[in-house]
């Protein structure tokens, strides 16, 4: 039984998230859906990060299993047309080994997140980036940013509804920097709570707006208090740009 490993890009705004779910379509529901008009099964898509509604992709990795064997380039042909209308692009397919799962054997996913700083709306990145019409201090961000890097418990900053069995997590690294109108945010780790990237975003902002001091981030984690968290940023600015394996 070939194991298949997809590497896929998707726009997140007409999706309630990456997960099967009966309140709305899925990213996940999209891809089995085309995987069962090329073979006839019904297969599970796993994923390797479970992004929320609205969050966007540009590279997502997923596997999956089929009694047939079919060649990779085929496959992702197939996806990609199969899967239409919907904004989901199937960027590679491989045979991957019997072992690999796109979720646990990941060392570490990469995101990505926009800022738009400008009293005119976007009208081309609308739901593609956090529109916010004053401009924000990105080093002041930056210097508040590297007070959460490391291990730490990240209950500040972990949705009421997360299912980690810890709050404990390492992060590698979250870097804090301007490209023209926009405040770019880079967030690395071998995993993430529910919500982590974008609730660290939303506190990232008061310290831009000089409403939060750099060191009060720090005071926030070490509360351990979900209510000394920011406003959580909103699903539009944030990608999944990467995942990395052994």
């Amino acid at each position: 039984m070939p194991r298949y490993r997809l590497t896929i890009e998707y726009d997140g705004g007409p999706f309630a998230g990456w997960q099967r779910q009966e309140n709305g379509p899925s990213v996940q529901a999209a891809i089995e859906a085309a995987i069962f008009k090329l073979s006839g099964e019904r297969v599970t898509v796993t994923g390797a990060g479970r992004t929320d509604a609205g969050v966007h992709a540009f590279g997502q990795v997923a596997h999956f299993d089929l009694e047939k064997e079919f060649a990779a380039d085929k496959v992702r042909d197939a996806l990609n047309h199969h899967v239409k209308p919907a904004p989901i692009a199937v960027l590679d397919v491989a045979i991957a080994a019997p072992d690999f799962h796109a979720r646990f054997s990941a060392t570490a996913r990469h995101y990505f997140y926009r800022i738009l700083c400008r009293r005119s709306p976007p009208a081309l990145e609308r739901g593609r980036v956090w529109h916010i019409t004053r401009d924000l201090d990105a080093e002041t961000m930056h210097a508040g940013a590297q007070l959460l890097i490391g291990q730490h418990d990240f209950t500040t900053f972990r949705s009421s509804e997360c299912q980690a069995k810890s709050p404990v997590k390492t992060l590698d690294k979250l870097d804090v920097r301007r490209a023209g109108d926009e405040i770019h945010i880079e967030a690395q780790a071998r995993s993430f709570l529910h919500n982590q990237v974008r609730s660290m975003v939303g506190s990232l902002k008061l310290v831009g707006e000089g409403k939060w001091r750099p060191r009060e981030t720090q005071a926030a984690l070490q509360a351990r208090d979900r209510a000394r968290c920011g406003p959580v940023a909103p699903p539009d600015g944030l990608y999944l740009v990467r995942v990395d394996y052994r």
